[in-house]
């Protein structure tokens, strides 16, 4: 690790300080004008999309600084060659995404977007991306179509894992671990949710002996008290992929005062404050490990670096949008070896990627997915989230 956190370390700045002036082989056309209309590698600008303000600004907000940290580090060891941030909030809103994605396809300095967080934004930004030949990269949507079969988005591509594994994941822990074999699955009706509930219960019922009941809720419902009455009491785990920590928080506190002791396992989205706080002794997976655990030396300072700045971080958002930056950079710096670029160099630079990451793993995109990205297990203990595997 000390080894790959070095190499990280001169990444960029190498790349930029051997890379602008050189001569490069001439750029074949992009898939739109925009694509293929040339600037000169000034002013550029990368965009920003995430949920600042609303119901999920506590990971929102992490994701935001992450993301504002890895820029500054940059623009620091790149003066002759820096890059501005133009910042969307998108709310966790599909039309929000949407109108943003515009907005920022519409300036013809951007050239390549971070974000968005939920894989129902990705979803809605993909024809204002796509129609102007812009990049897109998330460190947080999970779904798996969205780079897998035949609707993926051909110019998405995210730096964690899919829900492919995280549903291998989940399903393994709550029958292995948690020895679940009378489940209840929950889902509450977004895009993200309902694919990966599909996966975690047909995984689980191709187990023997285990049981899985099937159910639903809205993302804006904070009155549980009838559904949580059917839940029989022998119930063993319950699993709620939902994205909104602060309606689990409610749920589990409304589970609890009707005497209903199930294990709950919750899936990424609830890496929150508003879930960690509040569910003592419960789960949930993440796509990120807990960089506070890792020890070698360059780790541990960038760490430092980061909390000098921004202060404490809670959950494991931010840091895969800080590789996502990273991803955006490095393709910027490459495309720009002769002081021209494209949106579609931008896009051929992302798909070539290779560097290890501060996630454990190499990023290297196969389509849009990562290889090598795995999820994590975390259990709640006295208002923290404890690495369990």
């Amino acid at each position: 690790m000390k080894k790959l956190m070095a190499l990280l370390g001169v990444g960029v700045l190498a790349v930029v300080a051997s890379g602008i002036g050189q001569a490069k082989p001439t750029a074949s056309s992009g898939p739109t004008a925009d694509a293929a209309a040339q600037r000169r590698c000034q002013g550029l600008r990368i965009g920003f999309l995430g949920p600042f303000t609303g119901p999920a600004a506590s990971i929102g907000q992490e994701q935001l600084k992450w993301g504002r940290f890895a820029n500054r580090q940059h623009n620091r060891a790149n003066r002759r060659f820096r890059i501005q941030v133009i910042e969307r909030d998108t709310q966790l809103d599909a039309r929000q995404a949407s109108t943003r994605a515009v907005q920022l396809a519409a300036d013809p300095r951007v050239m390549v977007v971070i974000g968005p967080a939920g894989s129902q934004e990705v979803i809605a930004a993909a024809a204002p991306l796509r129609r102007r030949g812009i990049a897109y990269i998330s460190g947080s949507a999970t779904r798996t179509d969205l780079t897998v079969g035949q609707r993926r988005i051909r110019n998405f591509f995210r730096v964690v894992g899919n829900d492919r594994a995280q549903a291998a994941t989940d399903a393994g822990f709550i029958y292995r671990d948690l020895r679940g074999r009378r489940v209840w699955i929950i889902d509450d009706q977004s895009s993200y949710s309902v694919p990966l509930a599909d996966d975690v219960e047909r995984l689980l019922k191709g187990n023997s002996g285990t049981t899985v009941t099937r159910e639903s809720v809205n993302q804006q419902q904070t009155d549980f008290s009838s559904l949580i009455a059917r839940i029989p009491a022998n119930t063993q785990v319950i699993f709620l992929p939902w994205q909104l920590a602060a309606r689990a928080a409610t749920f589990f506190q409304q589970l609890r005062s009707q005497g209903k002791q199930a294990t709950v396992m919750g899936s990424d989205g609830l890496d929150a404050t508003e879930w960690v706080e509040t569910a003592d002794r419960q789960y949930f997976s993440a796509f990120a490990p807990d960089l506070k655990r890792f020890r070698d030396r360059a780790t541990r300072r960038l760490v430092a670096a980061y909390v000098r700045e921004f202060g404490q971080f809670n959950t494991t958002f931010g840091p895969p949008t800080y590789v996502a930056m990273q991803v955006a950079h490095r393709a910027l710096s490459r495309a720009c070896r002769d002081n021209n670029v494209t949106r579609g160099e931008v896009m051929r630079q992302i798909r070539r990627e290779s560097f290890p990451s501060i996630l454990g793993y190499r990023i290297q995109f196969r389509g849009g997915d990562t290889t090598g990205a795995k999820f994590f297990i975390f259990r709640i203990q006295g208002g923290k989230a404890v690495f369990v595997r």
